[in-house]
């Protein structure tokens, strides 16, 4: 992987190392201090995200990962600076931690989800999403009151499997979670979820604001399938502003079916 030029001396042992390591180097360890990497949040979590959404990578490259910054002394050092009293540590620690993978720090960075700096709050959200899996969306759904809605439905689009997806749409912890759930499925493109979602948008027992996110989510999912069940909900619906959004919905449909 090529370093981009202007690169730090930090940033580029980061790089080399971390493919070291990712490419079956066990003993590889990275010469860095924690101060030297939270100075370069945004380096430096850019770095570890390259390296592990590389093709191929996997489990095993996130556990190659894990075991380089324990070896090296860092994963401590990187939890405890999630307590910082320092606002701009605790969001550089979360950010460097959620690029990581560094799981172990799931109920610290759940914490900082409630800290009174925003820049802190959205490090804490967008490293929940990174880690992904069913701890993380726990901690979201927990938190969902404290994050915008659609910050929420984002880190959900990113954090929660499949199997999550579902659960949330058959028992949605609140009106507001199910508001975010439905929008990810939109944000994630989830062709399987076009026929519940067009249960939910023509079920009146679902509030208000639910049925439009809703018909907001198949218009975002564009698939052609939706488009009768849109169409009725546009003509007949007695909810206006469900009738509105399907209108919308539909609209969008027809405009990408032409275009294509």
């Amino acid at each position: 992987m090529p370093r981009a030029t202007g690169r730090s001396r930090v940033a580029g042992r980061v790089e080399r190392v971390v493919n070291t390591a990712l490419d079956g180097e066990r003993a590889a360890v990275l010469n860095a201090t924690a101060t030297e990497l939270l100075a370069e949040p945004s380096a430096v979590a850019g770095i570890l995200q390259a390296a592990l959404t590389r093709p191929g990578v996997g489990v095993m490259g996130h556990r190659m990962l894990h075991d380089l910054f324990q070896r090296s002394g860092l994963h401590d050092e990187l939890l405890n600076s999630l307590t910082s009293p320092n606002p701009v540590i605790r969001a550089s620690a979360a950010r460097i931690c959620g690029a990581a993978r560094l799981t172990d720090a799931t109920i610290w960075i759940g914490d900082l989800v409630a800290d009174p700096n925003p820049r802190v709050r959205d490090a804490a959200v967008r490293a929940l999403a990174q880690f992904g899996g069913g701890r993380a969306v726990e901690v979201l759904i927990a938190s969902a009151d404290r994050i915008p809605l659609y910050r929420l439905a984002i880190a959900l689009s990113r954090a929660a499997a499949d199997v999550d997806i579902e659960a949330l749409m058959r028992q949605p912890e609140s009106e507001r979670t199910a508001v975010a759930t439905v929008l990810a499925c939109g944000l994630r493109c989830d062709v399987l979820r076009v026929s519940p979602l067009l249960g939910i948008a023509h079920d009146r027992r679902w509030p208000t604001q639910v049925r439009k996110a809703a018909c907001k989510a198949l218009a975002s999912i564009g698939d052609r399938a939706a488009a009768d069940g849109l169409k009725r909900l546009a003509l007949s619906d007695p909810d206006g502003q469900v009738k509105t959004a399907a209108e919308r919905a539909h609209r969008r449909l027809v405009r990408r079916a032409v275009a294509r």
